[in-house]
């Protein structure tokens, strides 16, 4: 299936109220990434910390592909070469979006979402009451038999260094961008698994909320 192009005002509906199932839709390519603002890297270190409250208000669209992009988008696209490093350069962590309208894969190459689930699972990406509250939760997925050349020892050890990397990329993106975010251990990995269809070689790591501040 190719994917379909949509505006940023309609895939704003889609995933915020239109009503529409998301598997309905297809892949959706999201507005390209702007890569030339944000603050200098040590004012972002200066501001980078965990918020656990959340508002309510859902994230715009082209903020969202500026901070899918940020986490872990091509960056060197003759080479694929992304943002965040990977053992070997085996890429095997994937990031998937929990929002109110459904479940998204970003795949990156395309730097586009690909339906999984029309369902609100937000709940379920942690054991914090917060996480149903916060707009947006990332969970990060590694496929354990990327390479299979690689240790089972390192299987278990190079994924959770991966995801690490991803997950400061998406705070010092927060933090430039003055939004609220925390890196979550505290998942029922098993349940979250079953209610995304994870293959028995996908591995859940870690999830992240992200967000607007309280007020």
């Amino acid at each position: 299936m190719g994917i379909q192009r949509f505006s940023a005002l309609t895939l704003l509906l889609l995933l915020t109220g239109s009503g529409l199932l998301a598997q309905e839709a297809g892949p959706m390519q999201i507005p390209a990434p702007q890569t030339g603002g944000g603050l200098p890297l040590m004012q972002a270190l200066g501001l980078r910390k965990s918020t656990r409250q959340f508002s309510a208000d859902t994230i715009p669209v082209q903020v969202l592909s500026n901070l899918l992009w940020a986490a872990c988008g091509v960056n060197r696209p003759g080479e694929n070469k992304r943002t965040a490093p990977s053992a070997r350069n085996m890429q095997e962590v994937h990031v998937y979006v929990s929002m109110e309208k459904g479940l998204f894969l970003y795949d990156a190459p395309s730097h586009s979402l690909i339906p999984v689930l029309s369902d609100d699972i937000r709940a379920a990406t942690g054991m914090q009451d917060f996480v149903a509250q916060a707009p947006l939760n990332l969970v990060y997925v590694a496929d354990v038999n990327t390479d299979s050349t690689v240790s089972e020892a390192d299987r278990m050890f190079y994924p959770a260094t991966d995801t690490g990397f991803i997950s400061q990329n998406v705070y010092l993106f927060c933090a430039s961008e003055g939004l609220a975010t925390v890196v979550r251990g505290m998942v029922n990995r098993p349940a979250l698994a079953a209610r995304m269809g994870l293959r028995p070689d996908q591995r859940i790591i870690l999830a992240q909320s992200v967000g607007t501040f309280a007020k």
